[in-house]
């Protein structure tokens, strides 16, 4: 199976899809603080976003490890369990981050703002996924997969600031 990161690099619509209005960008995986897992499992910082945000793969292994994502002002979360699953939640949900709440009715409201400034949202979403070879569930899925992964499994996760030895806000609460 070929790596994703690898078809993201060579699949440009997809790649520009995901940089905007996605926010990840495969060329910004340096997180600008010293940070590490309290759990003391390896942390690899592969991809960010315009704001200083880091997508960390989280343990060892490839594309399938957890992922966690830390902002730029102490906030972080789990927020998918491999590399598919985190392309998905962008494409599907790209709003993921003012999705607080988690629900449906939230989502369409956020939605509709990104469709008002890109009335091509859907269309280029789809060729994207087409070009990557995913198929992509709902909007519903994708947010209660996030709230699972975010709130049930994150609890394993979390992010210290190493200087100080602080951790990280979760970025979502329930």
């Amino acid at each position: 199976m070929e790596s994703l990161i690898a078809a993201i690099h060579e699949k440009e619509e997809a790649a520009r899809f995901l940089a905007w209005p996605g926010d990840f960008d495969l060329d910004r995986g340096d997180h600008v603080e010293e940070v590490h897992l309290a759990s003391g499992a390896a942390l690899e910082g592969f991809a960010g976003d315009g704001a200083g945000g880091t997508y960390f793969f989280c343990g060892e292994g490839g594309e399938e490890r957890p992922i966690l994502y830390a902002d730029s002002e102490g906030g972080a979360a789990l927020i998918a369990i491999g590399l598919h699953e985190l392309v998905r939640l962008l494409l599907v949900v790209p709003w993921w981050r003012d999705c607080q709440a988690f629900t449906g009715e939230e989502s369409r409201e956020l939605e509709a703002e990104y469709l008002e400034d890109m009335p091509d949202l859907v269309a280029r979403r789809n060729r994207a996924a087409a070009a990557l070879g995913l198929d992509l569930p709902g909007q519903a899925e994708v947010l209660a997969r996030l709230r699972e992964v975010a709130i049930r499994l994150g609890e394993d996760f979390v992010l210290i600031f190493t200087p100080e030895g602080h951790r990280y806000e979760p970025l979502f609460t329930v």
